[in-house]
């Protein structure tokens, strides 16, 4: 046999060899191999086909990092990714500074995918064979684009676990509301509800205990997302169990400050303000566990704002203490209560609305029904931010009774 064809023998050789590997890598993604397994046929394939001494395979996750290394004195799994590195685009001679480990290759083959760098592969060869780096590229593509399009399917499937997971916690939440609220000549009752994402962090009830007793409450659970609003859908449900055994606000307060003890171990806490009143003795009994002050007006003369209680429940495995604020002599009254998502809206400006322009609005229109009231503080509320967005859920609670009226 002649050098000629001994030379194109060799070139075939490498030509079966190329071509065998491009075929494993192809079945390897076909079969659905794991990224870790793909990896590891790359430097199986690259260290016994192609020529090369050295390599260091770089990709961008969430961070650039080595995944696969073999050949050099340094070990690359553990060194950084040089930023300036991003400036080739093409393949080529590489070189770098002489304490830079990095000097240990001759080439540098880059691969993108649509315009984005995906990977970087570093490599030197033996001196006395050829590397064919268009090939390197070639199949380092075909591997890099293959995770890349693996990720992008698993980003899709957690996004859609996340919607559905979203679904079903909105779905969860609405059953955090009550259905109906009273709206007659003795109790009118209306509600606004915002939330700030798909699911909210807020909640509100009116709960008729018995012919003379009503119990009303507000809450916000710290934190958002999921985990808040499963936490606030177990505190409605409790409340409403604890409510069926007892109408002693003290035992009630520190039973639910037990519950989201236990269940959020520290991680939300949740402020509440809860309220029974009977209208036989016309008496106001309430607890605020570190909830904004919601306003009183008695007997359509005079506002008070209810600050009386304790802390927020979940802060402490036992309240440090406790007060219930009790108010007699209710013919008739109305309470506003709200979340500090309407409280600390700002404006163009960067001021909070407050609870003074709450304070403004019911004093200039109590005379109101529940309904209308709620929307001219929803209307100063609106003015007031201009184009701001909201920041946070927005949850307004109104309740006008009058035991002066017959049902």
């Amino acid at each position: 046999m002649n050098m000629n064809s001994e030379a194109l023998r060799a070139k075939y050789d490498i030509k079966e060899l190329e071509l065998n590997s491009l075929l494993e890598i192809t079945q390897a993604i076909n079969d659905n191999l794991s990224e870790e397994k793909l990896y590891k046929i790359y430097d199986f394939t690259i260290r016994g086909n192609l020529n090369i001494k050295k390599l260091a395979l770089y990709v961008l996750d969430d961070k650039w990092d080595c995944k696969v290394n073999f050949g050099t004195t340094a070990k690359f799994h553990d060194i950084h990714f040089d930023q300036s590195f991003l400036g080739y685009e093409k393949i080529q001679a590489f070189k770098t500074d002489d304490h830079s480990p990095f000097n240990e290759f001759k080439v540098i083959v880059p691969i993108a995918h649509k315009a984005r760098q995906l990977a970087f592969v570093f490599i030197s060869g033996y001196d006395d064979k050829e590397i064919n780096t268009n090939f390197i590229q070639a199949l380092s593509n075909i591997i890099i684009v293959a995770i890349e399009n693996k990720k992008l399917a698993r980003k899709q499937l957690e996004q859609d676990m996340m919607r559905r997971e979203l679904e079903i916690a909105g779905n969860v939440q609405k059953f955090l509301f009550p259905k109906m609220l009273p709206n007659n000549d003795e109790i009118k009752v209306d509600s606004f509800y915002k939330p700030h994402h798909s699911i909210g962090g807020d909640y509100y009830d009116f709960i008729t205990i018995s012919e003379n007793q009503v119990l009303f409450c507000i809450a916000d659970v710290s934190g958002k997302g999921i985990p808040a609003a499963l936490l606030m859908s177990n505190f409605q449900a409790s409340l409403r169990t604890l409510v069926r055994k007892t109408t002693i606000l003290k035992e009630i307060i520190h039973e639910l400050n037990y519950l989201v003890m236990s269940n959020a171990e520290g991680q939300h806490f949740i402020t509440f303000f809860v309220a029974l009143y009977d209208k036989a003795k016309k008496r106001l009994k309430y607890v605020n566990s570190g909830h904004n002050p919601p306003i009183l007006v008695k007997n359509n003369i005079e506002l008070e704002m209810l600050t009386q209680g304790s802390t927020v429940l979940g802060a402490f495995s036992e309240l440090p203490f406790l007060n219930v604020g009790i108010i007699d002599h209710l013919d008739s009254f109305l309470f506003c209560g709200f979340t500090d998502g309407l409280t600390e809206i700002t404006n163009s400006k960067g001021e909070e609305f407050g609870d003074m322009e709450i304070i403004k609005v019911v004093k200039k229109n109590m005379e109101l029904e529940p309904a209308k009231l709620n929307a001219s503080i929803i209307k100063e509320m609106e003015e007031f931010k201009g184009k701001n967005g909201f920041m946070d859920d927005i949850t307004l609670f109104t309740c006008k009774i009058d035991t002066t009226k017959k049902v």
